[in-house]
């Protein structure tokens, strides 16, 4: 019995992973679209959205026929709620992905994406997002840390595009661009929340202990 929850929970890694790189594609493709005002990267992060949303459901099945079959306890439950938890936030991402490239796609290519840190901020995002699903897998409280404490960066990245654009518009910029941009980068920084919620989750498996910011 203990050896077949622990290949079902092997499984359910593998899954996660999957999961964790269709949000991870999402939101480079998503970028791209912003970047490079490329209407097909677009529609691409539609499909991965709905791919991402389809895994979910494929995740929250597996979870439920661990706990209903295999009655884990313990450590082990904690592990397999994580999960649970864990899905909702990445379907979260795949969302908020979806929503920059549908702005993206309003948006004309402009001499503005220059002006603002916006790719680095969707790196460090990009970046908690494989970190924090790969604190999981390898069962690294470390990296969670260091995931959550990644978190202010992508704060402040927010904070110093958000003032750079306002400035943009009191200089006399385009002011609804300089708005879908400062969307955009929020819907970043929503993204990096959800990866340190993951993060947060992981921690949770791992000790107990759940702190919410």
């Amino acid at each position: 019995m203990r050896n077949t929850f622990q290949e079902q929970l092997e499984q359910l890694n593998v899954e996660l992973i999957k999961m964790g790189a269709l949000c991870e594609e999402a939101i480079s493709a998503a970028t791209k679209a912003y970047l490079e005002g490329d209407r097909e990267l677009g529609k691409r992060t539609g499909r991965l959205e709905q791919e991402i949303d389809n895994k979910e459901r494929d995740i929250e099945g597996q979870c439920m026929k661990l706990l209903l079959r295999q009655q884990p306890v313990a450590g082990d439950l904690r592990t397999v709620s994580a999960a649970m938890r864990m899905i909702s936030d990445m379907e979260r991402i795949g969302d908020q992905a979806l929503d920059i490239a549908e702005i993206a796609r309003d948006i004309a290519p402009n001499h503005l994406e220059s002006r603002t840190p916006m790719e680095e901020m969707a790196r460090e995002a990009i970046g908690m997002v494989t970190d924090s699903v790969d604190s999981f897998v390898r069962g690294d409280l470390t990296l969670a840390h260091r995931v959550i404490a990644r978190d202010d960066r992508v704060d402040r990245l927010f904070l110093q595009i958000r003032g750079e654009l306002t400035g943009l518009i009191a200089a006399g910029e385009d002011g609804s661009v300089c708005l879908d941009m400062l969307m955009i980068a929020k819907y970043f920084e929503r993204i990096g929340d959800h990866a340190c919620n993951i993060a947060q989750w992981v921690e949770y498996a791992l000790t107990g202990q759940y702190e919410e910011d």
